[in-house]
């Protein structure tokens, strides 16, 4: 015990060292340990003595952290400080921006003036453009919004999980009046071959419209109404929001009633933005915070587990980007063959489609398009991918379901994760990781078995993050994928290209006198 002690200094150095790069509160890390074991789990004051040196950890207690970090108990007791936290990974997500050079062309004056001729001759709506600000502004905020947070949980107490009886009250409280409505006709689209459904709509000041057709998915009953119960707290229920519907696209609509008109009209903007501040307040007022958190790491991120919540699928895997201790996901939800109707990037992962129409060329390695047109594959299916983006490689896996919307239509819900911070966060060289992987892909035409090395990191970081999804995915082959098909970055391309094929245009006169001048 005095040579343990005589180490107390280093022991409890690393334990905060990797906790931290592990993106853990001291709360976290005791509530593992009870999971473990809950009568030699450590409280939190007990786990601060032991990192500030002032208390030495048990046997038993060193040996649940050691499982939860995958390492060797040794391992913190040696005086080797081998780990180190990471910087921010912010940066990571500017090789997918812009460069805005030369800045003063970007000025709020000139962009004024400049957006509306843009979106006139684009045809695209204030409320499409709107969109994208949005999403963009999430994605700086990593998802975090903790007044919107705070708004929902002094609304709903914090009780997880929320029940009908629980919204009935609520509205009660509000002053909210629900009127249901019947209105079978679905409307096919021009563009796809889904159908559109009106699931709700609120009117203002204080009602609440809902198709019956809810009564029979209380799932989604649950989410309308607290998305027009946060229009009412955080709007004062001015009316100025979108109606809910099923299978509706705001990307990628041909419908000419959207198309911009050249005026640019603040209330697309507000209504786009009351939109999802009134969806955000709904996921944390079904799904506070801390206790949602607590309870993904007790399942270990399982999407089955929202059946156990009564909430949808959508919903969890929409919340988990914004409350998990790990900030690099990503989520995308989309409709047949193609078209996008939700995206968050927080690990900056481009997409493998357009946002106001489908892409001609997408690659078809993507688990999203693999699952939205193939006519069978094992639902739910993870897979670890190899993102070729220009001279720039990542490594991400995703989880992916296939589900069926209100108005019956094939709907695709994806959640991942860049697994490089991760692999980093381990002290593990995670570019050396991934050129081996590479390579194994490249010599088997692009997609190969996880090598033993590769497969027992990111079971341990399955582990880790208690994401079991992430752990299953090492069964099935990994894949080289990039965003556009045409630019393929595989050594046996996905789609052969025709000999002869030429840039055509002035780019390809360019190139001819540049060839001839050498």
């Amino acid at each position: 015990m005095s040579n343990l002690f005589r180490k107390s200094h280093f022991l409890g150095t690393k334990i905060r060292t990797i906790r931290k790069s592990n993106k853990l509160t001291l709360e976290d890390l005791s509530e593992r340990c009870s999971e473990d074991n809950p009568k030699t789990a450590p409280s939190v004051s007990y786990l601060s003595m032991i990192e500030n040196g002032k208390r030495l950890p048990s046997d038993d207690v060193l040996q649940q952290i050691a499982n939860i970090f995958q390492k060797e108990p040794e391992w913190f007791l040696d005086e080797n400080l081998d780990i180190s936290i990471p910087t921010d990974q912010t940066d990571e997500l500017k090789p997918f921006a812009l460069p805005l050079e030369p800045g003063f062309l970007y000025s709020k004056e000139l962009l004024q003036g400049a957006i509306p001729e843009l979106l006139e001759q684009t045809g695209i709506s204030g409320k499409q453009f709107a969109q994208l600000l949005i999403r963009s502004y999430q994605e700086i905020n990593r998802n975090r919004f903790p007044d919107l947070e705070k708004a929902a949980e002094e609304v709903g107490n914090k009780k997880f999980p929320l029940d009908h009886n629980d919204l009935k009250r609520l509205y009660k409280k509000n002053g909210l009046k629900i009127k249901w409505f019947s209105q079978k006709t679905t409307e096919t689209t021009p563009q796809a071959r889904n159908k559109t459904l009106l699931r709700s709509f609120f009117e203002s000041p204080s009602e609440v419209y809902v198709n019956k057709a809810l009564k029979k998915d209380r799932e989604r009953l649950k989410y309308d109404l607290s998305v027009h119960l946060g229009h009412k707290i955080l709007h004062q229920g001015d009316g100025l929001r979108s109606a809910i519907t099923s299978g509706g696209n705001e990307f990628g609509s041909k419908d000419q009633n959207l198309a911009a008109t050249g005026n640019v009209h603040s209330w697309d903007v507000l209504s786009a933005w009351h939109d999802f501040e009134s969806s955000f307040f709904a996921g944390a007022l079904l799904c506070p915070k801390k206790p949602f958190y607590r309870f993904l790491v007790r399942n270990k991120h399982q999407i089955v587990s929202a059946q156990q919540l009564k909430l949808s699928p959508a919903l969890l895997m929409r919340r988990v980007t914004a409350v998990s201790s790990y900030p690099n996901w990503h989520y995308f939800e989309a409709y047949q063959p193609g078209y996008l109707t939700a995206v968050y990037r927080g690990n900056g992962i481009p997409l493998p489609w357009g946002n106001m129409t489908m892409v001609s060329d997408p690659c078809p390695n993507w688990a999203v398009f693999r699952l939205l047109n193939e006519t069978y594959v094992k639902n739910p299916k993870s897979q670890i991918s190899i993102l070729k983006n220009g001279d720039q490689t990542y490594l991400y896996c995703c989880h992916t379901i296939r589900v069926k919307d209100l108005a019956g239509n094939l709907k695709l819900l994806s959640l991942g994760i860049d697994l490089i911070p991760a692999i980093k966060n381990q002290g593990i060289d995670g570019n050396e990781l991934l050129q081996s992987l590479e390579q194994d892909c490249q010599k088997s035409g692009g997609e190969a078995e996880l090598n033993p090395n590769v497969k027992e990191v990111i079971e341990k970081l399955s582990h880790i993050l208690r994401i079991q999804w992430l752990g299953e995915s090492v069964h099935v082959p990994a894949r080289i994928i990039c965003p556009r098909s045409l630019n393929c970055q595989r050594n046996q391309k996905c789609i052969p290209t025709h000999s002869g094929q030429r840039i055509t245009g002035i780019e390809s006169m360019r190139e001819d006198i540049l060839s001839i001048g050498n």
